[in-house]
């Protein structure tokens, strides 16, 4: 059955941009780079220009750019990285991978980004670095966060993945930390057609060695100065996103106008709804509304084929997979409320009017019956 609204459409925006990405497509396989390449030299110089940095390293997912940020910071065995317990699991994964341990604290309930008021008791002898994760689009608040890393001396990288045009006090989220992490993938604001992602920084050796880990710890064909790694990315998702970047701009300014019309449309509902800090211009990756009985009006909408999503049920301190930290229930309350309560609506440039309000109408109805 299709949903009236549904949570993403991607055919929608693919529809609109349909010759550009097919005359970018063609052109990569008449060149037949396939892996690297031209197209991929190419939107790295205009990535890097659009995000107000010097350098952008293109990449195979926006995992293996926090990859590379933790081996860039000189994260190893035994180091530790304050993070947020409150993002998707990859921000943590990076740590892991580097045989790091990730030091959680708790998040802001405004913005449910890190909380930088926690941040300087968590710091400890073995911490390295600290990631601030710019949720659903949003900044978190970098000055102080920046400050107390560099009064500690510690790398402070920008976990970016949502946040693609958003800005900080005017800056572009990706240009303020040592690096930054992007992601590329499908439903992100600035998507590939399959998996991508990138790492910028202002920095010229941590962009060469970024090159040279991505592609297998080479600068000269075989010839590897350290172990690396198969992160390279294709050809066909570097044109695919050139073509999508000369779009981001008016596609943010388009979700700007969805998150703008359901907060004029659900201010007088039970609803927590998002809002963009005196500091932030968000991204508006995702519109993450908050209520006590998130479940049930999920089931509500669904039933009424009103695509919705939960960004995320469940802190990383108590998934499984991180259980030999030792957390339990109750270490890190703000978060735990705010994965109880989350619901994410639908957001994305085609999102016409009606729809907006088949959203709103449904959510009033259930509230008021």
């Amino acid at each position: 059955m299709k949903l009236s609204v549904p949570y993403l459409d991607l055919a929608a925006q693919l529809a609109s941009i349909r010759s550009e990405v097919d005359a970018a497509i063609a052109r990569t396989l008449d060149s037949s780079a396939f892996c690297l390449g031209p197209e991929v030299d190419a939107f790295e110089s205009e990535f890097a220009g659009y995000c107000g940095v010097q350098h952008a390293v293109g990449l195979n997912s926006g995992t293996s750019a926090l990859h590379l940020a933790m081996l860039l910071a000189g994260v190893g065995v035994g180091d530790e990285v304050i993070t947020t317990p409150f993002t998707f699991v990859a921000t943590s994964w990076a740590i892991s991978y580097v045989g790091a341990v990730p030091r959680y604290i708790d998040i802001d309930d405004a913005t449910m980004n890190l909380n930088p008021d926690k941040l300087q008791a968590a710091i400890g002898l073995r911490t390295k670095a600290i990631v601030p994760v710019h949720l659903y689009g949003h900044a978190a608040d970098l000055d102080p966060i920046g400050e107390i890393a560099s009064a500690s001396n510690l790398t402070m990288i920008e976990d970016a993945a949502q946040a693609h045009g958003g800005t900080y006090h005017g800056k572009c989220l990706g240009s303020i930390g040592s690096t930054a992490a992007f992601s590329f993938y499908p439903g992100k604001n600035l998507g590939a057609i399959g998996e991508g992602g990138a790492l910028v920084t202002n920095n010229p050796e941590l962009a060469a060695r970024a090159r040279s880990l991505r592609n297998h710890g080479s600068s000269v064909r075989y010839y590897h100065d350290e172990i690396g790694y198969n992160y390279r990315m294709e050809g066909i998702q570097a044109a695919v996103l050139r073509v999508k970047l000369r779009h981001l701009d008016a596609w943010t300014a388009a979700r700007r106008r969805v998150a703008h019309r359901y907060q004029e449309l659900l201010a007088d509902t039970p609803l927590k709804l998002p809002q963009e800090a005196a500091y932030a211009q968000s991204a508006w990756h995702l519109f993450v509304v908050r209520h006590p009985e998130r479940d049930a009006l999920m089931k509500f909408l669904e039933s009424r084929q009103i695509g919705c999503a939960l960004h995320y049920p469940l802190p990383l301190h108590l998934q499984k997979c991180y259980q030999g930290l030792g957390h339990r229930i109750g270490d890190f309350p703000v978060a735990e409320k705010a994965a109880n309560e989350c619901l994410s609506l639908p957001i994305y440039p085609e999102l016409s009017d009606d729809q907006i309000e088949t959203v709103a109408s449904a959510v009033r109805v259930f509230f008021n019956g």
